[in-house]
């Protein structure tokens, strides 16, 4: 008879129930939606095997589980995790990466394609029941529509997924440019920041959060967009000063869309929830790496992970 190893899944609901069900076929899984962080040891202290997504696993909570052998990332991010402790703990860390490319960029050109089609003023107006007191077929209106075909889309980080939405960009009639750190020859004219964020229609940002990209752009920066820009952030939160960006939206014409947060969920009391600058923001709570297909990818790859790592105990 096989003996499947014990695992643990600490936050199922992140990436979902039923997605996750199918690593019960290579160990033997007890699966929790959501662990706080006074639960994790009690719930994995049996595991050798952990799954999680975005639960924060410390030298403390490592010191306690002498049976864990492997932690599984459910992300391609691996900050959430002790890693030098686990390695000195002989503990194994696997994440998953390039997952999610095709997802966040499609999500990106989605994200422009509303804002420049007001897509969402216009599905209000129909629903709200103006476009059934009009007297004319069409709405006509001071809201402008544009074009990404003519337009400068301007790539802040220019990674994997940063290279795919320019490609898409270019398909649609865009002159792409790109601003990073690093001084590899692209493709691409690579501007200053300073240039790039003052000449492009479209800005979308697909760079990681560190020290040298929080607060990346704050009010300054905010303030030397085009009138009627696209900002678009599916990097991280911290990237764009969200209070500065709520306040400058008061009076300036930009738009902008967000996957990504300071906080996740964000506050009751968050700046984007002004009434005032509803019609300038879109926004989704960090599903933009969710689509089925790099769902059913991210899983696959970690259900990989596990196989190997049992094969390498044999």
């Amino acid at each position: 008879m096989k003996t499947f190893k014990k695992g643990v899944v600490l936050d199922a609901k992140s990436v979902g129930l039923k997605a996750l069900e199918v690593l019960k076929e290579v160990a033997d899984f007890d699966f929790y939606e959501i662990t706080s962080p006074s639960q994790i040891v009690e719930r994995s202290i049996e595991a050798e095997i952990m799954v999680l997504n975005k639960v924060v696993i410390t030298q403390e909570v490592l010191s306690q589980l002498p049976k864990l052998k492997l932690i599984c990332i459910t992300a391609t991010g691996t900050d959430n995790v002790d890693i030098k402790s686990a390695k000195a703990l002989g503990i194994e860390v696997k994440n998953v990466s390039a997952y999610s490319t095709e997802s966040v960029a499609q999500h990106t050109l989605a994200c422009a394609l509303s804002l420049l089609g007001r897509i969402n003023d216009y599905d209000h107006y129909c629903k709200s029941g103006e476009y059934s007191q009009s007297d004319i077929f069409t709405h006509i209106s001071d809201i402008k529509m544009g074009l990404i075909k003519g337009s400068q889309w301007g790539v802040i980080g220019l990674g994997t997924i940063g290279k795919r939405v320019a490609k898409l960009a270019q398909a649609f009639g865009a002159k792409v440019v790109y601003y990073s750190p690093n001084d590899k020859k692209e493709e691409y004219e690579r501007l200053s920041l300073k240039n790039l964020l003052a000449t492009s229609d479209i800005i979308s940002i697909h760079a990681p959060l560190n020290e040298s990209t929080r607060d990346l752009i704050a009010l300054k920066e905010l303030q030397s967009l085009k009138d009627g820009a696209i900002l678009i952030n599916v990097g991280r939160g911290g990237i764009v000063n969200e209070k500065d960006l709520a306040e400058i939206l008061e009076t300036k014409d930009l738009y902008y869309a967000s996957d990504v947060f300071v906080k996740e969920p964000f506050e009751k009391d968050h700046a984007f929830l002004n009434p005032k600058i509803q019609n300038k923001l879109l926004l989704t709570p960090h599903i933009a790496w969710a689509y089925s297909d790099s769902l059913k990818t991210l899983v696959e790859k970690t259900k990989e992970n596990i196989q190997d790592f049992l094969a390498s105990q044999k």
